[in-house]
């Protein structure tokens, strides 16, 4: 596997390495894989690993990886990278689908940002009680392509989304999956800050595109903001959700953003050390 192009790539500072296998060059242990070349400071480094493979039904199919290995169903971030790079490499329009784990995701490459269409939101339970170190924490879930719980608090900047997303991310409730978690603050009709810890990184992200749709629909149903919906990243970067709500139902989620390259390289033998 050494000797593989690849493309770094951020969305509002959430990383990924991007690789063309559609010639399906990477095969064998590709969890093994993924966690050596995402270690910061002794591989290349990133928050996930994202495959562009052939597709029948679509542009293109990717898999998507954490930075431990996991492959899980979406990330929202890393959604509007693929359909970025898919762009740049010639592999398809401007508009553009591809097939996800979570369904077929719809996306649109503009100038200086991508919008994507969202699978269909699910699982949304207004009210939960999360038990804490003695503590019940009102929340609320839903899966935006995956899981997420979010929680409002006054000040996100004061929020212990270390100490609170890691027994959330792995609590009974949750299990055997576990979840995100999202730390939501409200600071208008049409704005949010939020920071998330993310399932799979084990820590919190600079941003959470799934995470941030996901505080942005929850917020909307209980009726503190109103489509669309501007939301301040850890980051300092600011994504944009749009949604219908018929308070029954989400539909017409989209989430739009930057979409950066950074470098492109050869993943040599020391990365895989």
């Amino acid at each position: 596997m050494q000797g593989m192009p690849f493309s770094k790539m951020h969305a509002s500072g959430n990383d990924f390495i991007l690789i063309d296998n559609r010639a399906g060059l990477l095969a064998g242990d590709l969890p093994s894989f993924v966690r050596k070349v995402a270690r910061r400071h002794f591989s290349v480094g990133a928050d996930g690993v994202i495959l562009i493979e052939p597709s029948s039904a679509a542009d293109f199919r990717w898999r998507y990886f954490n930075a431990d290995g996991s492959e899980v169903e979406m990330c929202g971030n890393g959604s509007r990278c693929a359909a970025s790079f898919a762009y740049m490499k010639g592999i398809s329009g401007r508009s553009l689908s591809f097939e996800t784990m979570a369904g077929v995701i719809r996306a649109e490459v503009k100038d200086g940002s991508v919008k994507v269409q969202l699978t269909r939101p699910k699982d949304y339970k207004e009210s939960l009680k999360v038990k804490i170190d003695g503590r019940e924490l009102a929340a609320s879930f839903i899966n935006t392509g995956v899981p997420h719980v979010v929680y409002f608090v006054e000040d996100v900047e004061a929020a212990d989304v270390q100490g609170i997303g890691a027994a959330t991310r792995h609590h009974e409730l949750f299990a055997p999956a576990g979840t995100n978690a999202d730390f939501v603050q409200v600071t208008g009709r049409n704005s949010l800050r939020v920071r998330t810890y993310e399932r799979g990184v084990e820590g919190e992200t600079l941003a959470c595109g799934t995470g941030a749709t996901a505080s942005a629909l929850v917020a909307g149903a209980k009726g503190m903001v109103d489509s669309p919906v501007r939301l301040v990243t850890r980051g300092g970067n600011v994504l944009t959700v749009y949604f219908d709500w018929d308070g029954a139902g989400f539909d017409d989620v989209y989430l739009e953003g930057d979409a950066v390259p950074v470098f492109e390289g050869i993943i040599g033998e020391g990365a895989l050390l």
